[in-house]
């Protein structure tokens, strides 16, 4: 599996940790959506799309299932957000 376009669009607004929102497009055929770029306390981190529980937590609707392919996400995304012109 391969990582073949990946957009990314910057959240202007203050006082939120959201930094940008992004699109994967996997082996040109495959893609996810809603990807969050996320300010913690350790840099930036993505979050995979979710959506909420009737409990009241929240549930990945798609994710790597193993370290080292949400390393490449992550590594890509991150590298397309800092890429970005301000």
């Amino acid at each position: 599996m391969k990582i073949t376009s990946v957009n990314v669009r910057k959240v202007e607004k203050e006082d939120n940790r959201m930094k940008g929102i992004a699109s994967v497009l996997l082996d040109d055929a495959f893609a996810v959506h809603d990807i969050r770029i996320i300010e913690g306390d350790k840099g930036l981190f993505i979050a995979m799309p979710s959506r909420k529980t009737p409990t009241g937590g929240y549930r990945d609707i798609a994710h790597p299932i193993n370290p080292e392919v949400r390393k490449m996400f992550e590594d890509s995304i991150l590298e397309a957000y800092n890429n970005l012109e301000d």
